[in-house]
């Protein structure tokens, strides 16, 4: 049995996806991009800023299925150009007190809304 996690302190779904999805004690949050979602609009400045605001995304989300960025097992980073990386890597490091998930981050074509970053993971209860 799955359940739907839906919170409005993180962006609606742009599509036919949920924010994420709960089964067996495990959360798959579906890709975060650095939207604000108060004003649903791209937040300013570079990929530092894109990044801390795709994080208070997931902690949202992460939230509302009653858990935080501890819980994260697994992340996979979409980057706009692999000299993005450092200082991604930068402010992804911030938010993990220890112990850190397995990790991908790869460079792709393109990302919705021409962001820099976007950022998917998997939790676990």
């Amino acid at each position: 049995m799955k359940k739907v996690i839906f919170t409005k302190n993180a962006p609606a779904a742009i599509g036919p996806y949920s924010q994420a999805v709960e089964t067996d004690g495990m959360v798959f949050l579906s890709g975060q991009i650095p939207v604000n979602p108060a004003t649903g609009s791209v937040v300013d400045g570079g990929v530092k800023e894109q990044t801390a605001q795709v994080f208070e995304n997931i902690k949202s989300v992460l939230a509302e299925a009653g858990l935080t960025v501890e819980n994260i097992v697994k992340t996979t980073v979409f980057l706009k150009d692999m000299s993005l990386f450092a200082d991604m890597n930068e402010v992804y490091a911030g938010y993990f007190d220890k112990d850190f998930p397995a990790r991908s981050a790869v460079a792709v074509k393109s990302l919705p809304k021409d962001v820099m970053v976007e950022i998917e993971c998997i939790a676990v209860k």
